[in-house]
């Protein structure tokens, strides 16, 4: 199953035969207090250059939040996805779950978004998925409701399984549904990963729509988290993950990703693993200062 998504120039395909999807984290005032700043004051400069960076560290699409308490998020919302659209084609995840400022933001997107999340409580299914069908946006549902986040992997399939059955009431097909089904801090309980796991495969096997999921939780409150962050991708391919909220700019991370395509098929001959370290090997070659001049040569001898 394909979800396809789009700026307005550009297309990403999501799907189990598809290249992985890395969608860049960064533009999110959480734990990030100059950009909260910036943001309150409708400065998005650095949304702007953060935008850049994910996409020119390999992100092909990005997440945008601007969740504050107490600030204006549909105008800050709406201003951060219009300076994306400045500065890159990469399609956006809209990142909120306010309707007001879904409101404000979807319009002004010129693409086909993916929103970035509902959960499986039937209020927030029947206050939100009628805008994403309104504005023909994909949706990332989260495997938890009103009870909590369940360690049963069957708990979570079938939260899943609502949410795109309560996806499809409302007109939105299944290919525009993704599923996060949870990763928490595997530090808090080793067991995490392992229940993660088992919920991608019930999704994979039982739902067949692609999965989505934030993968840096899963080091939070451990030291050196990007091999977490990425070992966890990879584990999550070969149980049917299609794409991840994570950091683009963490260099362990993204090749971990490109790895797991070539390894799974889905990198003909190696071309993106290759043209990757090309990139990188032409950039370390520019950015190589100039060898010193050599001492000047010495002047020809008087003849007699």
């Amino acid at each position: 199953m394909k979800t396809i998504l789009s700026s307005a120039t550009k297309t990403v395909v999501i799907g189990p035969d598809e290249p992985f999807v890395v969608i860049g984290e960064r533009i999110n005032p959480t734990n990030r207090k100059k950009l909260a700043e910036e943001l309150r004051r409708f400065d998005f400069s650095r949304v702007k250059s953060d935008a850049v960076a994910q996409v020119e560290a390999g992100a092909r699409m990005l997440d945008v939040n601007a969740g504050i308490p107490g600030a204006d998020e549909p105008g800050m919302l709406k201003g951060a996805v219009l300076a994306v659209m400045e500065v890159t084609d990469a399609p956006i995840s809209i990142d909120s779950s306010t309707p007001e400022a879904l409101e404000a933001a979807l319009p002004a997107y010129k693409g086909k978004a993916l929103v970035n999340s509902v959960t499986g409580e039937d209020e927030v299914l029947e206050r939100l998925l009628p805008l994403i069908k309104k504005y023909g946006a994909a949706v990332i549902g989260i495997a938890n409701d009103d009870t909590g986040i369940s360690n049963d992997p069957q708990v979570r399939f079938r939260i899943a399984r609502k949410i795109v059955e309560r996806a499809a009431d409302h007109g939105i097909p299944r290919e525009n549904v993704l599923i996060d089904p949870l990763c928490m801090p595997i530090g808090a309980n080793h067991e995490f990963g392992r229940i993660t796991f088992e919920t991608m495969r019930l999704i994979r096997d039982g739902l067949g729509v692609n999965m989505s999921v934030g993968a840096g939780n899963v080091g939070f409150g451990l030291p050196d988290r990007p091999p977490l962050t990425a070992s966890f991708i990879l584990l999550g391919m070969q149980a049917g993950l299609t794409a991840s909220i994570t950091n683009s700019l963490d260099p362990e991370i993204y090749k971990m990703t490109l790895a797991g395509d070539l390894m799974l098929g889905r990198d003909p001959f190696g071309k993106r693993w290759n043209a990757h370290f090309r990139r990188g090997s032409a950039s370390k070659a520019h950015a190589r200062p100039a060898s010193p001049p050599g001492p000047p040569a010495a002047s020809p001898a008087p003849t007699a």
